[in-house]
Parts: structure tokens; sequence; C-alpha cells
């Protein structure tokens, strides 16, 4: 089965979720829609689950865990966000997108250095520094390796993960990407790193990941090397990290998946969690490996 229509197949099994979730009607005239109900795990509550730590190269990282059965994942966070301190205006990760996981994996989703309860040190911030520390946690919590989603930076940090530390990965899920955020397309991505790392009224984790954005090389050269099975979610209104990036980053890791959410922005697990949730558990699920990979 080739990338292109492995592709294919995965964004028509997006658009089947999607159909599924909403409702439909037969007539153009006024007649009452029906509705298919996806039966879905109960949310989780993030603030319910207790804050527990793990020593990393030399800080100390707050996670949460999700779930008690089932493979591991690491869930790697975006630019700003915690889920240890979390607040219902600053969580990371949507709770029902987090309980569709929980339901066959067990998640862990932790605060990169500085952010959230996670301690600091004197080390300057790069993202290649915070893929080393999320080698170390899953090492820390007692795996080889774990599954992996990373969500805007944190799909930074997975991609760098899997290029400096492939043994700690097993499938992987980018999710609102990009391979280096000074590319043309990434512009307002740019500007808002800019303007937060500069800005005093951010808390200084939040300047220091801007900052560590702002000198990171990217991971164009490393992508082709990649021999994981990959998936790229992006929303197509995503005006942060635009859907031609990732279609160009499918395009250079061999046999991945991508996966387009129409109309739906940066992040977009925080506005359709089933559909995030039912798609990653279904491409986590699956035995097939690429062609390119066998």
């Amino acid at each position: 089965m080739n990338k292109k229509f492995i592709a294919i197949l995965a964004i028509v099994f997006t658009i089947c979720l999607l159909a599924v979730a909403g409702c439909t009607s037969t007539s153009s005239t006024a007649q009452p829609a029906t509705c298919q109900v996806i039966l879905q795990p109960s949310p989780v509550s993030i603030n319910a689950t207790p804050v527990q730590y793990k020593e990393v190269n030399g800080v100390k990282l707050a996670y949460r865990e999700f779930g008690s059965s089932g493979e591991p994942i690491l869930l790697i966070e975006g630019f700003g966000g915690t889920v240890a301190n979390a607040t219902p205006l600053q969580d990371s990760w949507n709770e029902t997108f987090l309980g569709i996981l929980s339901s066959k994996y067990h998640v862990y989703a932790y605060d990169h250095r500085g952010m959230g309860y996670s301690s600091d040190s004197n080390a300057t911030h790069t993202i290649p520094l915070y893929a080393d520390d999320a080698a170390g946690l899953i090492k820390a919590l007692g795996y080889d390796s774990m599954h992996v989603y990373g969500e805007s930076m944190g799909s930074s940090t997975a991609q760098q993960l899997v290029i400096d530390h492939p043994e700690r990965v097993r499938k992987l899920i980018l999710d609102s990407n990009t391979y280096d955020a000074r590319i043309p397309e990434c512009k307002n991505l740019l500007a808002v790193l800019k303007a937060d790392a500069v800005d005093p009224t951010q808390t200084v984790g939040v300047r220091e990941e801007a900052q560590a954005n702002l000198i990171w090389n990217g991971t164009w050269d490393g992508l082709s090397g990649i021999k994981k099975d990959v998936m790229l979610v992006v929303g197509t209104s995503d005006p942060l990290t635009p859907q031609p990036v990732s279609v160009r980053m499918a395009g250079q890791i061999n046999g991945s998946w991508l996966v387009r959410f129409k109309g739906l922005p940066h992040c977009g697990s925080h506005y359709a969690p089933v559909q995030y949730g039912e798609n990653a558990l279904y491409f986590l699920g699956m035995n097939e490996s690429p062609l390119g990979n066998q």
C-alpha cells in the first residue's frame, strides 16, 4: 500500500468520523434531522487527578496519568500550556479527548521544565533539551519506549525526540505542525513567539519556551530519516501552522499518514475532541506498518 493511498484512507476515515458525529437530513424540506450519537467514555477530570513528579535531567517534571491499563502514550503539550497546574482557561488537553485516549491506553501528560509545577535549572531552554526531558521521563516512568502524541510546540519536541532518541518512540502522532517556526507559512506563529519572548507580563517559563522556538534549527533534514509509524494531523483553518506545512512534512516522512480536519483551527482536539480522539485510537490500534518501514 503506497503512501498516497494510506493518506487517502486516513482522510476518508476522518470524514466518516465527522459525518457520524453530526446530524443528517434526507430532504431539504422542514423535516426533523436524524442524529447518530457516538458512544464515548466519560471525560476525565484533570484537576481531580493527582500531580506526580519524576527527577529528569536535573529538574523535577510534574505529570498526571490517566487510564489504568493498555500501552503507554506520552502527551507533549504545546507552547505556554500546562497540565499539572491546569485551570479551566489553561488546560493543555481537552478532558473528553483525554478520556477517549485513556479508555484504551495508559496516558501520561506532563509540564515542560519551568512550566506549571515543573521545576527549572540554569540550562538554556532549547527544543532538543525538551526532547531530552521527554526521553528521560519515559525512562524514569519505567518504560523503554512509549507512543507519543505531540501538539503544536509539542509536535516540534516530538519530532526532535524521534530524531534524537528513536529508541524511545513507538508510534508517533504530530498535531498542528511545523518543522521550523521561521518558515514563511508560519509568519503568524513567528510574530507570537517574538512578542512573547520579550513580554514582561508573561511568565519566565513562557518567555523561555518562546526563545527556545526562535533559536531552534528545525527538523527538516531529519524528517526523511524517521523510521516509525507517523500520523500528522492538522486543521485546514489553522492560522499558526497552516496545513501546507503538514503536507510538506508528510512528503518527507516515508509512509506517513496525513489527516486534515476541515475547518478546524490550531490544536483542533479542543474543538472536536471526539473526532481527534477516535482518529488517534484508530491509528494507534492498527497493525499495518507503512511500506517504507518494512
